[in-house]
């Protein structure tokens, strides 16, 4: 007989998400345990932000080297040793794996077992011959990078972001499909540590940002050097180690041939569920992921959670960053653990390109809200060319955009700025408060930095009032009475 161990939890993936619900319930002595079948710590750490961050880091300091010129100081052209700079990223992975591992998470009190986890029941888990019952079980299993179906493909050597990290040798000519943010930061990545590059996309790129804000980031990447080809279409790719060639299809019969060294893959990612055997266990699924309620709750199972990159929430699909399934943690914990009503709520859900400059959004962008049915919008910016401290550093390329309604609610802001990943929660707290638009305008920010961008684009909305003509008239009676 098999044997059967009983728990409050099972959480299935030790990704961002499932270590943020395991790492509370077990400091909390609820019984728990994590299953992974793969790296601890899950995509985020082994294949996603941490290396890709690295990575980026790199890029930067090679990019500073060749702009110091600018500012009175001579360095000469950056010498790329690639293999040291992929020393850095695996040296990044290693120096944050202890907060993810088996003996911190067991440490706290939980039970982790390395194996792959399969649904029995609505209530049961086998992993490694054992039966593991359950009163909840919260699945975060992640997601892996999709591979569209392009003819060829599946005998070209080619790249995902889950492979990207094993390669030592700079590419002569890095050809990258798919221009959404994993697509475009390593095309800039590279492209400043010295490579060619050419991003190929099928549709818009950076589509789901706005218009305005991403046509800014576009130009910087062509200025850049990265040749950006959108609403293409990939007959096939053809060759071998270190010789890529993308053939498109150019229309009425006629094909264009691009040749480079090496191909990345970043076009989209698909849920890891394949080998949960969640029908076992009454699951309803999508295309997308599980289909869960706003309370990640299964629709068809309510002893099952889906977290992070695998919850299709109301059909609109998951949110495949970090922060979402930490977040998502946090709702799990609330709803399992404490019995309280929690609910995901998407008003402030912040996200960034790390590029240069960067693209940060939070809440909807102009064309978001306009199809959310918000006619009279309020539409605010400030460009960082009129910015002390991006003048004082020769980084004004940029603009702070606010969307916001007539009453100055604030709906939305992006920013396309350096460092604009940190200027963005400003506005997310803002939002999730109910803050309005003036009293952003009435903050004292100091000066000089990048954040009174966000402080003068607030303040947009009240400079037509300010210097209407009511307002000189009621001035000049003030002055006439002393």
């Amino acid at each position: 007989m098999p044997e059967r161990r009983e728990f409050d939890l099972v959480v299935i993936g030790a990704g961002a998400a499932g270590l943020s619900v395991t790492a509370v319930a077990a400091q909390l002595g609820v019984p728990v345990a994590l299953i992974e079948r793969n790296h601890m710590g899950g995509d985020c750490l082994n294949f996603g932000c941490v290396p890709s961050k690295a990575l980026l880091a790199a890029a930067h300091h090679a990019a500073a080297i060749r702009a110091a010129p600018r500012y009175g100081v001579t360095a000469g052209q950056p010498q790329i040793e690639f293999s040291r700079v992929l020393d850095h990223v695996h040296h990044a992975i290693a120096e944050i794996a202890p907060n993810d591992s088996e003996e911190r998470f067991t440490g706290l009190g939980a039970t982790v077992i390395r194996g792959e986890a399969r649904f029995t029941g609505r209530d049961m888990v086998a992993v490694n011959g054992m039966t593991l019952k359950a009163r909840r079980v919260v699945v975060a299993a992640g997601a892996r990078a999709a591979v569209p179906p392009i003819p060829g493909l599946d005998t070209v050597p080619h790249f995902t972001n889950e492979t990207l990290w094993e390669n030592r040798v700079r590419p002569g000519h890095l050809f990258v499909i798919g221009g959404g943010p994993i697509g475009l930061e390593m095309a800039f990545a590279h492209r400043r540590l010295g490579s060619e590059v050419t991003v190929l996309e099928v549709a818009r790129m950076l589509g789901r940002d706005d218009a305005e804000l991403a046509e800014g980031a576009l130009l910087a990447l062509k200025d850049e050097g990265i040749v950006l080809r959108d609403g293409v279409k990939i007959a096939r790719v053809e060759g071998g180690e270190g010789a890529i060639v993308v053939v498109l299809d150019a229309g009425e019969g006629r094909e264009e041939r691009i040749e480079g060294s090496h191909l990345l893959v970043a076009a989209g990612r698909r849920p890891n569920l394949d080998t949960l055997d969640l029908g076992q266990a009454g699951i309803e699924t999508t295309k997308l992921g599980v289909k869960v309620d706003r309370g990640l709750r299964s629709v068809s199972n309510r002893k099952v959670y889906a977290i992070g990159d695998i919850a299709d929430i109301d059909g609109i699909g998951p949110r495949q960053f970090t922060h979402v399934g930490s977040y998502h943690a946090g709702i799990v914990i609330r709803s399992a653990l404490f019995r309280l009503p929690a609910k995901v709520d998407y008003a402030a859900l912040p996200r960034v390109t790390y590029i240069e400059p960067e693209l940060a959004q939070v809440g909807m962008t102009e064309e978001e809200a306009r199809a959310a049915g918000h006619r009279d919008l309020v539409i605010l910016r400030w460009p960082l060319a009129e910015n002390d401290r991006a003048i004082t550093e020769g980084s004004t390329r940029g603009l702070v955009k606010v969307v916001a309604t007539p009453k100055g609610k604030i709906l939305g802001a992006g920013i396309l700025a350096p460092h604009a990943g940190e200027m963005i929660g400003m506005w997310g707290l803002a939002i999730t408060t109910g803050t309005k638009l003036s009293t952003v305008a009435g903050m004292i920010a100091p000066y000089p930095t990048l954040s009174e961008a966000s402080k003068r684009a607030a303040g947009q909305a009240f400079v037509p009032k300010l210097f209407a003509p009511m307002t000189k008239r009621i001035v000049s009676l003030l002055r006439r009475l002393g």
